[in-house]
């Protein structure tokens, strides 16, 4: 890809923030489908599991890949593995706890108010919130959309523990191994031929979001992980997808197409026989690892500009995908009786859910002791401008 290790990527950025604008929709139009969601609605559309289906297969693993690949640039600048785990640590796991005892237990409160429960939020806080035990349908402790965080704090305490333990010489073999392997022609097999043979474990491409049982998800993300970790720096593997995405992306559609028609057949919790399992799950490893391959592809070669928007919209992402899940269903239970149809409820969520988060994020970014609570860093002190200099202008 075009920049230098030092420089910075914006079409990384880019799409990093594309992809979390997609995961408003799609955890709106999640609602929508026979799946089953906690959030209510109007009733199921036939055909909302279509659109989605087209984002399910790699929209997980593009933003793991991304975060290794911004590890990897945030690595380069702190240049030491003990500063770098440190700053990790307090740039994940301050949100973390902030989203797991105040913004994620309204949720699983929200759900039991639906389904019976008749205590206030108060005794659910002291009594049932923070307790490992099951009320009605809700498995709490819950950690709902936070799972994400948990696991990529976990693989970059996995990353950091192997750059400081093991020696020099083995981690250049191993990057060494996996480049020569991966800026040639097998990049795309040996990507799809992995990720098939991962999601043929116990649970499939169903993720359960368990720290200590999602086998087949944690080989596939830390992998992803690893990947953008290695691809920040490599030179040879950028050439590649350079040189790959085209077809790349031409594998992922022909494995969404297969996703499709599988769907049309079997729509719904209708069960894919047993015959045509397998097929299917090559399908989706092809889509996973085509679309990835493709949009970072894309966003080297079309989206590698700056903006003056683009610095704050990479900030905002974060205190947004903190605030999302939470805002989304506070607006699912307000208007589940305004006699709304599927289209206008659908849009409602989604304008709500986007303002709602990206007002969690302006007020957030405003009060200096809630910033390190959203994943910000601390605002710090200007110095004052001597109004004798002549100011520097701005860049983007």
């Amino acid at each position: 890809m075009k920049p230098a290790p030092s420089q910075r990527h914006y079409g990384m950025d880019w799409l990093r923030v594309g992809a979390f604008v997609l995961l408003i929709f799609y955890h709106v139009g999640f609602s929508f489908t026979p799946w089953g969601y906690q959030t209510p609605t109007r009733g199921v559309v036939a055909w909302a599991e279509i659109p989605l289906l087209g984002l399910s297969a790699w929209r997980l693993a593009l933003l793991f890949a991304i975060s290794g690949y911004a590890s990897a640039a945030l690595l380069k600048k702190d240049a030491d593995s003990r500063a770098f785990l440190k700053s990790r640590i307090l740039r994940l796991g301050i949100p973390l706890h902030f989203g797991l005892t105040v913004v994620v237990p309204p949720q699983p409160y929200m759900g039991l108010v639906n389904s019976g429960y008749d205590h206030g939020y108060g005794y659910f806080l002291l009594h049932d919130a923070f307790k490992f035990h099951k009320v009605g349908y809700e498995v709490l402790p819950a950690t709902m959309h936070m799972w994400f965080v948990i696991y990529l704090l976990v693989y970059t305490l996995v990353l950091c523990a192997g750059l400081m333990l093991l020696p020099e010489a083995w981690r250049a073999a191993l990057r060494q191994g996996a480049e020569r392997i991966l800026s040639g022609p097998a990049l795309l097999p040996v990507g799809i031929a992995s990720i098939f043979l991962i999601r043929m474990l116990p649970y499939g491409w169903t993720d359960i979001h368990h720290l200590l049982q999602d086998r087949g998800a944690h080989l596939h993300y830390f992998g992803m992980f690893l990947f953008g970790f290695l691809l920040r720096g490599s030179q040879p593997m950028q050439a590649a997808i350079a040189r790959q995405w085209k077809l790349a992306l031409a594998l992922a559609i022909l494995g969404y197409a297969w996703v499709i028609g599988d769907t049309l057949l079997y729509p719904g919790n209708i069960p894919t026989p047993a015959a045509w399992q397998q097929p299917l799950s090559l399908a989706k490893s092809l889509q996973c690892w085509g679309a990835v391959l493709a949009l970072f592809g894309i966003a080297d070669r079309f989206w590698n500009f700056d903006s003056r928007w683009r610095p704050i919209l990479v900030e905002a992402v974060f205190p947004i995908y903190i605030a999302h899940q939470t805002v989304m269903v506070f607006v699912s239970y307000g208007i589940r009786d305004m006699g709304l149809g599927a289209l206008a409820e659908f849009l409602t969520l989604c304008a709500a859910v986007a303002g709602g988060s990206w007002l969690f994020y302006l007020i957030g970014r405003q009060i200096g002791p809630l910033r390190p609570l959203i994943g910000l860093k601390r605002q710090r002190h200007r110095k004052p401008v001597d109004d004798k200099k002549p100011a520097l202008a701005s860049l983007g």
